[in-house]
């Protein structure tokens, strides 16, 4: 059987345009997002605040391959891009002085990709 990835047109596009902005800057991070997000949906990453509470600094954006749920407490204010979030999640992540965005969003904001932390 062939493989022929994600059939979402609009997240076909996203890990063309993750692959690009890797190639172009020369950056591994984007290629690595992007190949996260050419799983299967059932292989896809789903990530708890209270792993991203534990495992990311203020200073740095915080990338989730997938979907952000709203489990735990988050104590500091933290820029988290994800393919998705859930409505508990976007809650919290305001509450605690944070930014949700979507992962195009902060690939156009920080094509480097410096200070960003994979959570998966």
């Amino acid at each position: 059987m062939r493989r022929t990835g994600p059939t979402n047109v609009v997240l076909r596009k996203l890990i063309r345009e993750l692959r690009k902005a890797s190639s172009q800057q020369g950056v591994e991070i984007w290629d690595y997002v992007a190949e996260m997000l050419e799983r299967p949906a059932r292989r896809r990453v789903a990530v708890n605040l209270s792993k991203i509470n534990r495992y990311a600094s203020q200073s740095e954006y915080v990338v989730v391959p997938g979907k952000v749920l709203g489990s735990g407490v988050l104590e500091k204010p933290v820029v988290v891009a994800a393919l998705s979030f859930s409505r508990k999640a976007l809650e919290k992540i305001g509450s605690a002085g944070g930014t949700a965005l979507s992962i195009r969003e902060l690939v156009r904001l920080n094509p480097h990709g410096s200070n960003v932390r994979v959570i998966a």
